[in-house]
């Protein structure tokens, strides 16, 4: 029965897949899976929870389709029609769900899976028509698909699996109260598979919360990932930076090329160049609609645009089959974007390019990515126009052998051609008019940068060992010589070059010794810190000069006749002037020194008289205590020291003080006969 529905199929690479999907496998051409893929298809990861680690363009999404599809089939050969999802995709971008819905499209395609994708930019009420039709799994981006739950028009109460993909880019863009909703809304009982490029710690704790008993999947690393791409520094003067990208495009002959630049203005204003020079180049950048971005990525695929720029935003989530060339019009703030740059090309086993355009003001940051990133660039020049004219005429060489023979049509035209014009002739026209459709590549500046060379390690043989501390540790070579020389038992003079990155520190022992400094450090126990054999570094890092042996610098002696040490002469015999030395005259001083006359006091000091006070104080009245509550008799007390209290109150009497400086205050007198002075503050005593 299994063999009447689905053709029988050359080979299985894949292992644990039905026999629809291998037919699905076998005409893309996937022969042999991935490190991910072949981790995640296993039979101990079967069911189980993941949370794996894969680089860009490692086959995860294919590696998620294969293991959330076993878990949906449970032992069918086809999917019955469902009215909930059974699968939960979340992408960060729109562009990388759209792609996720298309790869699953054709993943699924025999064994009857509809896929509905829910993201932002799109049309809400089309996508909630198709989630009430029914569907087996929904791919969205976290912001839609929330807004979906809290609608109702998402139901995942039937959902077996959820799969978080590129799930450190989700929280790097905020996502974080998104995700934790949309995991808090499905059933405990779930699958759930995490991908991630990097484990920070907010990825661990994300999995700690909502992960039973996971498997942790470590893909071999960046290696496998990115073996496919060729990386190459160029050298370019500051206001070359243009110009070189026209010399690479022209240079690299690639069905599809993406620039990347790290603001608008810089993606508006090459994009705006390149078209202007007559290339079929379209832009990406955050200021554009969902349309315009489906316009400008289709462009790409169909072949009418051949070259995109584009910011690191607007192009994260980009698949383009074609894409063989990435430029790095500017350098990217850290290593972990440098390889999602990269990472859009050398897909799937094709062969790609990564250019990084270098100035000399950025020279050493250049070096410290490519080392961080643990990458081996070629430092080049770009292509001058000779280069570039000469591989065109190679191209064409190229292209008129390897034709395909004409038609009756062609061989008549040919003919006739012929006929009016000479062989030369026309070679030459056919020339030009191919010459006529390429843009003339540009005259670049010298960059006046020497061309770079590896450091001198100091020592004639050597291995590289790595210390688990680098500058984010304060790694610095005043300390590090003595205690590597401590752990070790060496000597300083047995120590090479060393090379201090973010995080780690990578140096050289002299081979005679490096065997007895690896069985002394292996058993190095001291709090986290670890030394461990290494490869050389690729570049970057701070480098340690070594000091020089004594007698390095030591002066060469000149030799007489004899072989001898020549001993220092004059020139030639001294000779004295004529005449004895005579000075111009004798010193003499301009008057005999006299000191001033003793300090005399003006007159011999006298006491005025002795001292006696004014007069004793007196109080004005005896001293009253305040009568307690109650004790007041309602009589005014008297004031012997007042009598200018028996007087009548005048017309300010009981009014706040500034109520006194105003117009009345400023007369000498008033009708109650009382006189203020000129400050009109004070009453006079």
């Amino acid at each position: 029965m299994c063999g009447a529905l689905f053709p029988k199929v050359s080979f299985v690479a894949f292992p644990h897949t039905t026999p629809a999907l291998a037919r699905a496998l076998s005409e893309r051409a996937y022969t042999d899976p991935t490190e991910v893929q072949t981790a995640v298809l296993a039979p101990g990861a079967e069911g189980r929870d993941l949370l794996v680690s894969a680089q860009t363009g490692s086959g995860k999404t294919l590696a998620f389709g294969l293991s959330i599809a076993v878990t949906c089939l449970d032992g069918a050969e086809t999917l019955a029609r469902a009215d909930t999802p059974m699968a939960l995709v979340v992408a960060p971008t729109r562009e990388l769900a759209l792609q996720v819905q298309r790869e699953l499209t054709w993943l699924y395609q025999y064994i009857g899976a509809k896929i509905v994708s829910c993201v932002g930019g799109m049309d809400p009420r089309a996508e909630r028509r198709e989630l009430n039709f029914g569907c087996h799994i929904v791919v969205g981006t976290p912001g839609r698909l929330r807004d979906h739950l809290e609608r109702g028009s998402l139901r995942v109460g039937n959902l077996k699996a959820v799969v978080l993909d590129e799930a450190d880019e989700m929280l790097d863009l905020g996502f974080r109260e998104d995700l934790e909703f949309i995991l808090e809304a499905t059933p405990k009982e779930r699958r759930t598979l995490l991908f991630s490029a990097t484990m920070p710690r907010d990825i661990a704790n994300l999995a700690k919360s909502y992960q039973n008993d996971a498997l942790r999947i470590q893909a071999s690393g960046e290696k496998r990932a990115h073996a496919d791409i060729e990386y190459r520094a160029m050298r370019i003067a500051p206001q070359d930076n243009v110009h070189a990208v026209v010399n690479i495009v022209r240079f690299i002959d690639s069905p599809a090329t993406i620039v990347f630049c790290n603001t608008r203005d810089g993606v508006r204003h090459l994009h705006a160049t390149l078209v202007e020079r007559g290339f079929s180049a379209v832009s990406l950048s955050g200021e554009f609609s969902q349309e315009e971005r489906n316009h400008a990525l289709q462009a790409l695929r169909d072949g009418r645009a051949r070259i995109c720029v584009a910011t690191d935003v607007a192009a994260r989530g980009i698949d383009l089959p074609n894409l063989g060339l990435v430029i790095h019009a500017d350098l990217p703030n850290d290593a972990e974007t440098l390889q999602h740059r990269s990472g859009r090309t050398g897909r799937a086993g094709r062969k790609g390019v990564s250019v990084l355009l270098v100035t000399p003001s950025i020279h050493r940051k250049a070096e410290r990515l490519l080392g961080q990133a643990n990458i081996k660039a070629a430092w080049v020049n770009p292509p001058s126009p000779d280069a570039i004219r000469q591989i065109d005429n190679e191209r064409l060489l190229q292209s008129v052998l390897t034709a395909e023979a004409g038609e009756a049509d062609d061989l008549e035209l040919a003919k006739h051609l012929l006929a009016q014009r000479s062989a030369e002739e026309i070679a030459a026209a056919l020339v030009r008019s191919y010459r006529a459709r390429l843009p003339a590549p540009e005259d670049l500046m010298d960059t006046g940068m020497p061309e770079r060379r590896e450091p001198k390690s100091g020592l004639a043989s050597g291995q590289w060992f790595r210390l688990n501390v680098g500058r984010d540790r304060k790694a610095d070579p005043k300390w590090l010589i003595p205690e590597i020389c401590r752990q070790g038992g060496i000597t300083k003079r047995e120590i090479g070059a060393i090379r201090i990155f973010d995080d780690e520190t990578k140096f050289e022992i002299a081979t005679e010794v490096a065997e007895k400094f690896a069985a002394r450090t292996g058993k190095l126990s001291k709090g986290d810190i670890q030394i461990t054999p290494s490869d050389a570094p690729a570049g970057g890092g701070h480098v340690r000069r070594t000091t020089p042996k004594s007698g390095d610098f030591k002066k060469k002696w000149r030799k007489d006749d004899e072989g001898g040490r020549k001993t220092w002469k004059p020139k030639g015999e001294f000779k004295q002037r004529d005449g004895e030395f005579k000075p111009k005259g004798d010193w003499k001083a301009k008057g005999d020194f006299k000191p001033k006359s003793d300090f005399k006091p003006k007159g011999d000091f006298k006491q005025k008289g002795e001292f006696k006070p004014k007069g004793e104080w007196k109080a004005k009245g005896e001293f009253k205590h305040a009568p307690k509550q109650g004790e007041h008799s309602g009589e005014p007390r008297e004031r012997a020291d007042r009598p200018d209290r028996d007087k009548p109150l005048g017309k300010n009497h009981g009014k706040p003080k500034w109520a006194a400086h105003g117009k009345a205050a400023h007369a000498k007198s008033g009708k109650d006969g009382l006189k203020l002075d000129r400050k009109f503050q004070k009453r006079p005593k």
